[in-house]
């Protein structure tokens, strides 16, 4: 199982996200990173795997592109939520795998099925899916049919957290939808990696736990549970 560096952009730094008050986020000046400048903090934590949200692009301002170029080119894979919004602004920053996320992308679950390859962010508030209102199995059970290269199940009302995660959630979810499968919110520690695993996700999307040190820095830089 992948795990993955979340990684929020905002004025050029590294900020530290909470629940989705994107309004609240602040420069990521604690934990085990020198800095909140982005190249400087990557060299410190050395992930093998990055999940970055460029929050200036997502909230409709000027993308961080090259930037976001310099962090991909630290690591092996690089996830990038853009806040897309159509499939032609997927190829806008090469060599990343581009995040589609339901809460910027379409007007309409139909109309995802424009986009080719990539993932598909499930973007979940109050235990429903941005912005339609739908339960995340439902929306699992149409992603099904699309054409992505795989989901994440992106809990925002638990980022930053460390909330834990319900095992029975999970499975549901897990049992909806036959693709590669990540998740990323709350993530409180070691037992939720274990039992993410257990339930058959490849892959987890954290940041919270390993600055707090419930989920140890090796593991990220190996990119996988050792």
């Amino acid at each position: 199982m992948e795990l993955i560096l979340a990684v929020d952009l905002a004025g050029g730094l590294v900020v530290h996200g909470k629940s989705g008050n994107r309004a609240g986020y602040r420069p990521l000046t604690w934990g085990l990173a020198p800095s909140a400048e982005p190249e400087t903090y990557l060299s410190a934590l050395q992930p093998r795997y990055l999940y970055i949200a460029d929050l200036e692009s997502i909230q409709g301002r000027t993308p961080q592109d090259n930037l976001v170029r310099r962090c991909a080119a630290m690591v092996e894979r690089c996830y990038l939520d853009r806040g897309f919004r159509s499939p032609a602004e997927c190829t806008a920053v090469a060599g990343v795998t581009p995040v589609v996320g339901t809460e910027t992308a379409a007007a309409t679950i139909e109309d995802l099925r424009e986009y080719r390859g990539g993932y598909l962010s499930i973007d979940i508030k109050g235990g429903r899916v941005l912005p339609w209102g739908i339960r995340p199995a439902e929306m699992l059970r149409r992603a099904a049919t699309m054409s992505f290269e795989g989901c994440i199940i992106l809990n925002i009302a638990a980022v930053g957290t460390e909330q834990g995660l319900v095992r029975e959630d999970l499975e549901e979810m897990r049992a909806c939808y036959p693709g590669r499968l990540l998740y990323g919110g709350g993530v409180a520690g070691v037992d939720d990696i274990r039992l993410l695993s257990d339930v058959g996700f490849d892959g987890a999307i954290i940041a919270t736990a390993v600055h707090r040190g419930t989920v140890p820095l090796e593991w990220v830089r190996r990119g996988h549970p050792c």
